[in-house]
């Protein structure tokens, strides 16, 4: 009977330790809500509501992919420019745009929506179901100037709104 504890043991004490990091992330990702990190400055202060209201651009006009990809991905800085030679406010922000422009030089920009690595969100799916980018990122055409994380973004948020419109709620939606 000895010979079939120790195995068994040995066995246990594997489980445990490899269940152990498991754990951690997933406690992470249900009980720290990335709204609770403050967001960080971004290289230029883009005024998104200025954008909206007075050059009349919706999110998919810079943000191109939202539509049909992972991602909404970033404006590339020839986009800008192409408003920006023509516009120019002389703010130290536009300044610094088209000084990253010349020099052939990315923006980086800070991520604002934090999520786990191991939660793969589509933007294309929820766009294509009908969801205003409101919905996440708030109204951003008339209330806020510059981008913030203004949803809870847990799981339990996802799974709640899943249920509310029928999606489904198996953990391979989000989560391979």
């Amino acid at each position: 009977m000895r010979r079939f504890i120790r195995p068994a043991i040995v066995t246990l004490v594997l489980l445990i330790l490899l269940a152990l990091p498991v754990t951690a992330v997933l406690a992470r990702s249900y009980f720290l809500s990335p709204t609770w990190q403050p967001a960080q400055e971004q290289p230029i202060a883009f005024p998104h509501t200025t954008h909206f209201q007075s050059a009349g651009l919706d999110c998919e006009y810079c943000h191109r992919n939202v539509s049909d990809g992972d991602y909404a991905g970033m404006p590339a800085l020839e986009l800008c420019m192409d408003c920006h030679q023509t516009i120019v406010t002389g703010s130290a922000e536009l300044e610094t745009l088209i000084s990253h422009f010349e020099d052939g030089e990315p923006v980086n920009w800070e991520r604002v929506h934090q999520q786990p690595d191991h939660v793969h969100f589509v933007h294309a799916s929820h766009i294509n179901y009908g969801f205003d980018c409101a919905e996440c990122h708030g109204d951003m055409q008339t209330e806020i100037d510059f981008a913030e994380q203004v949803r809870d973004l847990r799981m339990g948020d996802c799974i709640d709104c899943h249920r509310e419109y029928g999606a489904p709620t198996d953990c391979s939606v989000c989560h391979y």
